[in-house]
């Protein structure tokens, strides 16, 4: 426990915020300048779009620097032995490479690692000043108790955007904690998950912008939402695959170590406050915890493809009464993207973990919970506007019975 309070070397902080600052701005321009002219809703949509662009590049970029062993590419935290860049810690780095050569810090995975943090920066930024835009936005209609131009009835509120901002605080909070204990591995899988629910928030606020509501029964949103909590708990599962290097445990499908059944070891595997490579009881990991934790993650796979199927056959159905077909739209990219992570898992299995497929599989889990966000809040704002048109109609019908 005392990784979570000692190891912080906050000298470089200032430094490594003028860089994160630098990097959010780019893009910051950007959308200023592309959109300067759009309406205030459109305007937040756009930068909130663009900053969950970006945590799905952060979201890869996080896993190409675990996948590459760079977690520990420098040891302390925020800096790189107290320097903002490689650059100024390449003699510590150094004499670590010629220490151990094959060991976790090198100059190459030093700077993977404080690109990954630089990237985060600039996410960070990007969502202090949507923040604050959020805020002011919300004060300015207040005062003066009209809606801008172009987006007279779309309701504002700064709390998707304060959310969004603490949760990032909250997540690169575990990102130091990451570093300073040592890549253990219930903190690495939290950091992870926060990431992927950075993400879902971003979707839900972008959509509460500019509602695109998709009509549905409340089977079918409780369909989607039970599936939604199936995916959260599926990358749940292969992040604590990932981070405990479970993944080359079995290397044939579908039989693992040419078994059906295998030996295992849950408790072991599934003891989860431990360090990395290490038991219950504090021993060196056994394999059959790795062989536990992978099969759990196989079997969840199976679990969520089949309810893919199922909800896209369901969205399909639903389609065919919707002159625009989106329903059906959703069930080919539902469909589509569970391809994608079926081709990507089993490569990642049957070629011995090749980097390129465990980055596809990554990319492929978070555009499934990205898509599933985005369903369940346009079939959320299809249920508030149909409430609100037979709420209209109602009072229109009192008032020409009263008359």
């Amino acid at each position: 426990m005392n990784g979570l309070a000692i190891g912080f070397d906050f000298e470089p902080l200032l430094e490594l915020l003028a860089v994160a600052a630098l990097v959010g701005s780019v893009p910051l321009l950007v959308w200023q300048w592309r959109h300067r002219h759009d309406a205030t809703a459109r305007r937040l949509r756009a930068l909130t779009v663009l900053a969950a662009f970006l945590t799905f590049d952060l979201i890869l970029i996080g896993a190409l620097t675990r996948l590459t062993d760079s977690g520990l590419g420098c040891p302390d935290w925020p800096g790189c032995y107290g320097s903002a860049s490689p650059l100024g810690a390449r003699d510590e780095i150094h004499a670590a490479q010629t220490a151990m050569p094959t060991g976790p810090v090198t100059h190459g995975k030093a700077w993977m690692e404080m690109l990954h943090r630089y990237l985060a920066g600039g996410v960070g930024f990007l969502l202090v000043a949507l923040a604050i835009m959020s805020w002011w936005v919300w004060w300015r209609r207040r005062r003066d108790a009209r809606g801008d131009r172009g987006d007279r009835g779309v309701e504002i509120s700064p709390w998707w955007a304060t959310l969004s901002l603490i949760w990032i605080l909250v997540q690169g909070l575990f990102g130091a904690w990451t570093v300073t204990m040592k890549l253990f591995p219930a903190i690495v899988t939290s950091h992870l998950l926060l990431a992927f629910g950075l993400l879902v928030l971003l979707a839900w606020q972008a959509e509460s912008y500019e509602p695109r509501p998709l009509s549905g029964s409340a089977g079918l949103r409780a369909a989607v939402g039970g599936f939604t909590l199936l995916v959260i708990a599926q990358i749940a599962l292969g992040g604590w695959v990932s981070t405990n290097y479970a993944v080359l445990a079995c290397q044939d499908f579908p039989t693992c170590q040419g078994q059906w059944l295998p030996p295992t070891d849950f408790d072991h595997g599934f003891t989860l406050w431990r360090e990395l490579g290490r038991g219950a009881q504090g021993g060196y990991l056994p394999f059959e915890a790795l062989t536990a934790i992978h099969l759990a993650h196989r079997v969840g796979a199976m679990i969520v493809f089949v309810a893919l199927l199922a909800l896209a056959a369901a969205l399909w159905r639903h389609g065919a009464g919707d002159p625009a077909g989106e329903g059906r739209r959703w069930a080919r990219r539902l469909l589509a993207v569970g391809a994608w992570q079926l081709a990507s898992g089993l490569s990642n299995v049957v070629l011995g973990w090749p980097l390129v497929a465990a980055l596809a599989h990554t990319g492929g889990a978070a555009a499934l919970l990205l898509m599933c966000s985005i369903v369940l809040a346009r079939l959320r704002a299809g249920t508030r506007t149909c409430v609100i048109e037979t709420t209209r109609h109602s009072v229109g019908l009192m008032t020409v019975s009263s008359k």
